[in-house]
């Protein structure tokens, strides 16, 4: 019997918590729907039930926006216009704090009407109907909504007006974009966060793409290698995707996959302000290679040869680039890596023999030569290297010839 008297108790509690979730909004909606409400009656109806503070009552929102729309076209007057714009906005409000997703539709509608497009319209509407559409995840609208931030990265304006309403308009995309979470809205979000906007509005942009960016994960390599590769981006466009690439979490092979790409690109430099840039981003790819490895060898060994060579054969040598080169070639621990130490080597004692020779060629000595020993590697060119240094008394000090007997042992092949 006390059994039955709890269930009789968890029923009613659950019914009435129910009953608490959706309110009898039928007053309302009939009040709201007479055929000879003015818009003022239907304002007044939304301001009273925003006042009530109500929750569970999307359904009421939603029969709200459809009449509204409906009939939309009869408010013309410039009196009207301040009470459609405020009949919208609790609308809109409304049916983003119900998460009212089967209001896609109506929401885009109402979009369209506060278009900024429309030189009568300021942009506050806009924005809020454009991150209603994310807070009610109007996901199927996510490329249309790209499409908006599209169109504004690529008509920088000068005209001060035009320039407000767009930078008005512009963070609402974003927010949206943001909280759809889809591939979609990742490279327009990009592009605004480079792009023309004051540094406020890009600030905006580059805090929502790092949260999209890492919200997406695994999706996000092959955006980036797309922007990376494509042949429009100017070098600064191809380094600022890189530099928000390595803030984000991937897996290990993607950030070793995205570098290799990263390591490439960075040789399509058209000016020299462009090579110094792209400098930075040889030299941060190569620097992720060493944390994550190399994930496609025809890319990066190729590449890195060219680097040392050209960071090498300078009037003043590129001794960080160098530097940075051989850890990653250390790292890496492959048979390519080592037969790339082993010609680096080879260079430089050929250097010894023919000249020039100085204090640069005889460090990079020691450094590959340590490389070599660090490695474990059992190459029979990097031995038998290894083995005409420590054997050439006439041509090596004893210091140099030390270093790879050192190298030797450490390798177990004296």
């Amino acid at each position: 019997m006390k059994r039955t008297n709890l269930l009789i108790i968890v029923l009613l509690l659950a019914g009435a918590a129910v009953f608490a979730q959706s309110p009898d909004m039928s007053f309302y909606i009939d009040e709201y729907n007479r055929q000879d409400a003015t818009l003022s009656d239907m304002l007044n109806v939304l301001q009273m039930v925003q006042s009530e503070n109500l929750s569970g009552i999307g359904g009421f929102y939603q029969n709200a926006i459809n009449v509204f729309i409906q009939r939309l076209p009869n408010f013309a007057t410039n009196q009207e216009r301040i009470m459609v714009e405020e009949a919208s906005r609790l609308i809109i409000r409304g049916l983003a704090a119900e998460q009212q997703t089967d209001s896609a539709a109506q929401v885009w509608l109402l979009l369209q009407y506060f278009d900024i497009a429309n030189q009568q319209n300021d942009g506050l509407l806009m924005y809020e109907a454009l991150v209603a559409m994310g807070q009610i995840n109007a996901t199927f609208y996510t490329s249309h909504i790209a499409g908006f931030l599209e169109s504004f990265n690529a008509r920088p304006t000068t005209d001060a007006l035009l320039k407000s309403k767009i930078q008005r308009v512009v963070p609402g995309v974003i927010t949206a974009l943001e909280i759809l979470k889809e591939p979609a809205g990742v490279k327009p979000v990009f592009f605004a966060s480079i792009g023309w906007y004051d540094n406020s509005v890009k600030a905006i942009a580059s805090a929502s793409l790092n949260r999209l960016m890492e919200s997406l994960g695994e999706v996000i390599p092959d955006i980036i290698i797309g922007i990376l590769r494509d042949p429009l981006n100017t070098a600064s466009v191809k380094n600022s995707a890189w530099q928000e690439f390595i803030k984000i979490h991937v897996s290990d092979e993607s950030k070793a996959r995205v570098a290799a790409v990263a390591l490439e690109q960075s040789y399509v430099a058209t000016s020299r302000e462009s090579a110094v840039l792209l400098r930075t981003m040889r030299l941060s790819s190569i620097d992720t290679i060493r944390q994550f490895g190399v994930s496609d060898g025809d890319i990066v060994y190729p590449y890195i040869e060219r680097t040392y060579r050209e960071s090498y054969d300078t009037v003043t040598a590129d001794f960080e680039m160098i530097i940075m080169i051989v850890r990653a070639l250390t790292a890496a621990r492959t048979d390519e890596a080592v037969d790339l130490l082993t010609q680096f080597l080879t260079g430089v004692h050929n250097k010894r023999r023919s000249g020039p020779w100085g204090a640069t060629e005889r460090d990079l000595m020691r450094v590959f030569i340590q490389a070599i020993a660090s490695t474990g590697t059992q190459s029979t060119d990097a031995l038998r290297i290894l083995r005409m240094i420590a054997g050439l008394q006439n041509t090596y000090t004893p210091a140099e010839q030390q270093w790879a007997k050192d190298a030797l042992s450490a390798l177990n092949a004296l």
